[in-house]
């Protein structure tokens, strides 16, 4: 009897270490949605940046190098802690692979604050938030079936099938969220933090951010916000959780409006779209 039960642990060791023989990294956490629906069971995916937590400011743990030296690949995307962080990273894991997926997206400059209502704006580099378009994310798909298979090449076939059925559900995801938002083309809404843009621009909506790059409004740019807000009949500020709520809550307390959570990096990425064109369409 103890002789059959270490031949079946034995054989579940065996079978665990078959399944994540290839491990890659991601940076957040909408990326490992992305991997899994085209690597199925084939790797294992790290998140470098948790649930929670910013990919504006976050730092490694020394936990995480650990478990990203295991690591063949990282896909990176753009996101600010990134460029803060990625070359010391690399130089300390010199195994680990970066495949940059955002490099072949049409990248949008990410606005600062409207001084006055009329478009007087100023740029504040790229938008990173590229995996908030369907459209933008069949981009980056390709790139990760690539490097998967180039990393992989006995799984191409699965890769690449996997691949193709992805981008299918990706265009029917496409006309389901333009059919959400199809009777709200041309309206504007109002999120905390700017990171709507690329899925405003690709359903024709407006975003305007109370703060741009982790600067919250001085008193008189809450004011301006507040006054384009009550011209525009918005009445409610989407904020995410890994930000202050503080500026949001006080210019929906202005306008008599409310605050609603929109969580640009929950884990079920699909539902997560969807759940977003539902409510940006009830908000107008």
């Amino acid at each position: 009897m103890k002789k059959i039960a270490l031949l079946t642990l034995f054989a579940l060791i065996l079978t665990t270490s078959a399944f994540a023989e290839t491990k890659v990294a991601v940076s957040v956490v909408p990326q490992r949605y992305f991997v899994e629906k085209i690597a199925g069971d084939a790797v294992s995916v790290v998140t470098v940046v948790p649930e929670g937590a910013s990919p504006a400011t976050y730092e490694p743990k020394p936990s995480q190098m650990g478990e990203l030296a295991s690591c063949s690949l990282w896909f990176t995307i753009g996101v600010p802690f990134e460029r803060a962080q990625k070359d010391r990273m690399l130089s300390a894991l010199p195994n680990l692979k970066e495949i940059p997926t955002h490099d072949n997206v049409k990248l949008r400059p990410i606005k600062g604050h409207d001084h006055d209502g009329q478009g007087h704006q100023h740029d504040q580099g790229y938008d990173p938030h590229v995996w908030l378009s369907p459209s933008a994310v069949m981009i980056q798909a390709r790139t990760i079936a690539t490097g998967l298979s180039e990393l992989d090449p006995k799984n191409r076939a699965v890769y690449m099938e996997n691949y193709a059925a992805f981008v299918a559900e990706l265009g029917s995801l496409d006309s389901e969220l333009a059919e959400l938002l199809s009777g709200s083309r041309g309206k504007a809404f109002m999120v905390f933090h700017p990171s709507w843009g690329y899925f405003a621009h690709d359903y024709g909506l407006e975003q305007i951010a109370v703060e741009v790059e982790g600067k919250e409004p001085k008193p008189a740019e809450l004011a301006k916000l507040v006054e384009r807000a009550k011209v525009l009949g918005i009445k409610t500020v989407f904020v995410q959780p890994q930000f202050s709520t503080a500026a949001a809550e006080a210019i929906a307390k202005s306008i008599e409006g409310q605050v609603v959570p929109l969580n640009p990096l929950a884990e079920d990425w699909r539902d997560n779209l969807i759940k977003a064109a539902e409510a940006l369409g009830a908000s107008f």
